[in-house]
């Protein structure tokens, strides 16, 4: 057996050193006595649970429950706390022992998000592994003082004609997509993400308790668009408990605001705000609060509203970055004067309305006109779609009006059939398939075709050519014109007359031989 004076000298000292080392760190430890307040669960029901024994616990406060499993404080009754589940609740059971965590619920944010497909809490739903993230920011947070904001005066090009041209949409505004089930709302976000790129803005789409196969839909077209580089989905499915599916707007907003405040514009889509209400509503009265119209709590309008109040424009001197927030509703029976329809509507800056009859005519995108507004308005247009298009709106509003008329087999004069004409004209030029965004040279130039009459005498069945060779008409006209696109100078006469001579050469090839 090898005693101590056959071991090396260094080896010997090593651990001398290390025996010493030991001996002091044991001499100086003084053990500290940590207060931890522990709770007992006293019933569990679908995505909430009642605990006990928890008397400093905060609202909203995160509490940890046993398979490291976490929920949100949200009754704080004198006996019992209400607690909303983030997560299955299957194997826990009454008698199960629960801890107060003194924080509250955060989410992972940064650029390791982007491309990136997460749930609420942050966990990874691509197969792509852990996702990096640079800081933890609270899910609810206050919506920016008044006094630091700054006008919405930049717009954000969705690519959609009738939306750019008729409603549109600035950064840092809030603009309501509603509609029956099946008519497109979706499509209209969508749209809006793919003609992001290239244009320095961070898109956030946030799924709320969508179908699994719809989400898997919207993510592969998102790729196969190439959007997936600029943008972060947050996923809630319909079978997720209702925890997550209330929180996951908010963590949405999170990740929005870390990037705003870094100074660069976000777009955030929420998908759709119906199911989020149905969730809490869900929650509300498993927690017995008391139910009021259609059994919605009474702060239902309170949860939407500060939710979209924080989607803004900063002021410069904040670093000038904003939220655009495009929030999804779907009405029943195209009643817009429903509960929570209305409540939206009047939290928001504007509505895009999204009709059936529309969609069942082929009209794609079916946005009603008449009953879409953007309460910005040209405020956050360019200044060359207020030349053209002031007079759109007008003319395909009297053109509805006077079509319904004509359907009664009156006899029109020549004034009225001429009006008429034209707005099926400008019908069939705001018609759009989706992922078929255009840049704003190519908007212009179809629009002033259509404010000029170009397009009155091409039959109705060419149309579609004739508005594609308007369009290639557009890499025609003087680079110095199209600079002056994107700016806030109005065009001149010379301006307007170049682009108009670019268009009628090419919508002269299908005008009707005389």
């Amino acid at each position: 057996m090898e005693t101590k004076s056959d071991q090396p000298v260094g080896l010997r000292i090593a651990l001398d050193q290390a025996f010493s080392g030991l001996t002091r760190s044991r001499e100086q430890f003084q053990p500290r006595l940590e207060p931890r307040e522990v709770g007992t669960i006293t019933t569990v029901s679908t995505g909430i649970a009642k605990v006990s024994g928890l008397p400093g616990v905060g609202f909203e406060e995160l509490i940890k429950f046993p398979g490291d499993l976490y929920g949100i404080a949200f009754n704080l009754d004198e006996d019992e706390v209400g607690v909303v589940l983030l997560g299955e609740c299957w194997h826990l059971h009454a008698g199960d022992e629960v801890e107060r965590t003194g924080r509250v619920m955060d989410v992972p944010v940064g650029d390791g998000l982007i491309g990136r497909v997460i749930d609420p809490l942050g966990d990874p739903l691509d197969g792509k592994g852990p996702v990096a993230f640079t800081r933890r920011l609270p899910l609810e947070r206050d919506a920016t003082p008044i006094m630091d904001r700054a006008p919405v005066t930049e717009p954000l090009q969705t690519g959609i004609k009738v939306v750019d041209a008729l409603i549109p949409i600035g950064r840092g505004q809030r603009e309501l997509i509603l509609g029956d089930r099946q008519t497109g709302k979706t499509a209209i976000a969508v749209d809006t993400i793919v003609n992001q790129r290239g244009q320095d803005v961070i898109c956030v789409y946030c799924a709320i308790g969508q179908r699994a196969s719809s989400v898997a839909k919207v993510v592969a077209s998102l790729r196969e668009q190439g959007a997936m580089d600029y943008t972060i989905v947050v996923v809630t499915e319909g079978n997720d408990p209702p925890g997550l599916t209330y929180i996951a707007p908010y963590a949405a907003t999170s990740i929005a605001e870390h990037f705003m405040e870094q100074g660069r514009d976000v777009l955030i889509v929420y998908d759709d705000l119906t199911h989020h209400a149905r969730a809490y509503r869900e929650l509300s009265l498993l927690l017995r609060r008391p139910p009021g119209r259609e059994a919605f709590p009474g702060d239902i309008f309170y949860i939407h509203s500060r939710l979209l109040e924080r989607a803004t424009r900063l002021g410069k001197e904040f670093g000038g970055g904003s939220v655009t927030a495009l929030p999804i509703i779907e009405t029943e029976a195209q009643n817009i004067a429903a509960y929570i329809p209305t409540n939206l509507i009047s939290i928001t800056d504007g509505q895009i309305y999204l009709s059936p009859t529309l969609f069942e005519l082929g009209v794609l995108p079916a946005v009603d006109v008449g009953k879409s507004v953007s309460r910005v308005g040209g405020k956050a247009q360019l200044a060359a779609y207020r030349a053209v298009a002031g007079d759109l709106k007008l003319a395909y509003s009297q053109f509805e009006e006077l079509e319904t008329f004509a359907r009664f087999g009156t006899r029109l004069d020549e004034h009225t059939k001429a009006v008429i004409e034209h707005g099926r004209r400008i019908r069939a030029c705001l018609k759009q398939p989706q992922f078929a965004t255009l840049p704003v040279p190519e908007q212009i130039v179809v629009l002033l075709a259509l404010t000029g009459r170009l397009f009155d005498n091409v039959p109705l069945e060419r149309m579609t050519e004739a508005e594609t060779a308007v369009r290639g008409a557009a890499a025609q006209i003087p680079g110095e014109v199209r600079d002056r696109f994107a700016t806030t100078n109005r065009l001149s006469d010379t301006d307007r007359q170049v682009i108009l001579d670019a268009a009628s050469k090419a919508a002269a090839a299908f005008l009707p031989k005389s």
